[in-house]
């Protein structure tokens, strides 16, 4: 049975009447990922939230960082995991297939992480996601110590925090407008 087969429940605006710069965009992402993911075309209601976010998601997940892009790309889906979100879990869950090689540690990540045979850093890292998403008035210096301890830097550990904040909001603004995720994910990287 298929997913419902709309994008969310905003009236999006044709792709044709955006501004150059992000009808540019969307033609990157058509080159690179052969889709405009839904969440970009959601953010399209708003052009100057589009942008933002699109800046803020690519510096986060793309630009150089001490954690590696499937390491963030594992941080997302558990973050999503917890938040129950599934437009992430599908789109993110993907994304760890590509990286890992490994569709069933996207898919043990998606169910519980806990399953999947991680290295202490990884397992750390995703503790502290965890923990961080679904009781954050608990997360104390312990906390980080144990991130420390796994063998993280400072500088990893904001980029792990910035990663853990930025999927909690993104998770919620998908939720919130019902946002489903390109088909084409669901059978991509298995």
């Amino acid at each position: 049975m298929p997913q419902p087969d709309h994008v969310s429940i905003y009236d999006l605006p044709d792709p044709a009447e955006l501004d150059e710069d992000m009808r540019r965009y969307f033609d990157v992402c058509m080159e690179k990922l052969g889709m405009v993911p839904n969440v970009l075309r959601t953010f399209s209601k708003n052009q100057d939230k589009l942008r933002a976010f699109a800046q803020y998601y690519n510096t986060l997940m793309l630009a150089p960082s001490g954690l590696s892009k499937l390491e963030r790309e594992m941080v997302a889906v558990v973050v999503s995991s917890a938040n129950r979100c599934f437009y992430c879990l599908v789109a993110h869950g993907q994304a760890v297939r590509q990286l890992s090689g490994d569709p069933q540690l996207g898919e043990m990540l998606v169910m519980n992480y806990r399953v999947a045979p991680l290295e202490p850093r990884q397992r750390a890292m995703l503790d502290f996601a965890w923990k961080l998403t679904t009781t954050p008035w608990e997360v104390d210096d312990p906390d980080r110590a144990a991130l420390r301890e796994a063998g993280l830097s400072e500088a990893e550990i904001f980029d792990l925090a910035d990663v853990i904040g930025f999927f909690n909001m993104s998770n919620r603004f998908a939720i919130a407008s019902d946002m489903m995720p390109n088909a084409a994910y669901h059978a991509m990287d298995r």
